[in-house]
């Protein structure tokens, strides 16, 4: 399981009344770092690469590469308020809609049993933070 990026949502912060409050960002930040954390941890132990090869096609098999660019991050700094609420909140739930495909594909077939453990808890608070997240969008 690769590791995520690692989130860099408050960098480019402008948001309007539908951001999600402070405590919120915190918990998910730090459910993230943990998570990263945990698996950079394991690819160190087994002396395996932190970044993932970036070849062409590699990814193909389940949706390319998922972690956040710098490039995604670009039209936000020119939003503000509700404008910048909805690209962010859409930006978000696509990258976690595209980090479920591996996760699940993680806790289906996996073969070490702690990144199944961790995929199957990945897996239930992601569904909670997307749930969240089409809350906002909603209005």
């Amino acid at each position: 399981m690769p590791a995520p990026a690692r989130p860099r949502a408050d960098r480019h912060a402008r948001p309007g009344r539908g951001a999600p409050a402070p405590a919120g960002r915190r918990r998910l930040r730090g459910q993230w770092r943990t998570e990263h954390d945990t698996m950079r941890g394991w690819l160190e132990q087994w002396g395996r690469p932190l970044a993932a090869d970036p070849s062409a096609g590699l990814h193909a098999g389940h949706g390319d590469l998922h972690s956040l660019r710098e490039e995604d991050f670009e039209g936000l700094r020119a939003l503000a308020g509700a404008d910048f609420d909805r690209a962010a909140v859409a930006l978000l739930l696509g990258n976690l809609h595209n980090a479920m495909e591996t996760i699940r594909m993680e806790a289906g077939g996996g073969s070490y049993p702690a990144a199944v453990d961790l995929a199957e808890r990945m897996t239930e608070a992601r569904q909670g933070q997307i749930q969240r997240l089409l809350a906002l969008a909603a209005g």
